[in-house]
């Protein structure tokens, strides 16, 4: 059975950081490309980030370049989302993505940047 299970959301002060965390199991972790969108209320998921197999190429969506950073640890399959200088438009619920051989996705983690 295939999983995908988000941690690490809650609500935090603008200003203040957060790490996501998602861990794999059920398929091959290291042949799926990871990813970390994100969908805020009224609006449509947006990717945020993501990181290849290999774990050496990144991608970041132009309004969390310089304040977030993604990684992943093969061995343990899991994949990571530092996040830092947080502001209130990064309130929205976060998801985990795997794309591979197939597409899919964890159940989502609510991030609330909030003073």
């Amino acid at each position: 059975q295939v999983q995908l299970v988000e941690s690490g959301g809650g609500l935090v002060q603008p200003g203040g950081s957060l790490r996501l965390s998602c861990a794999g199991s059920g398929f091959t972790f290291n042949f799926y490309t990871m990813s970390w969108y994100r969908q805020a209320p009224g609006k449509e998921r947006e990717l945020v980030a993501s990181i290849n197999t290999q774990g050496d190429i990144t991608n970041y969506a132009d309004s969390v370049k310089g304040r977030f950073t993604i990684s992943r640890d093969n061995a343990k399959s899991t994949v990571n989302l530092q996040m830092n200088s947080l502001k209130s438009e990064d309130t929205a619920v976060y998801y985990c993505n795997a794309r591979g051989r197939f597409d899919y996705w964890g159940q989502g983690t609510q991030v609330t940047v909030s003073s």
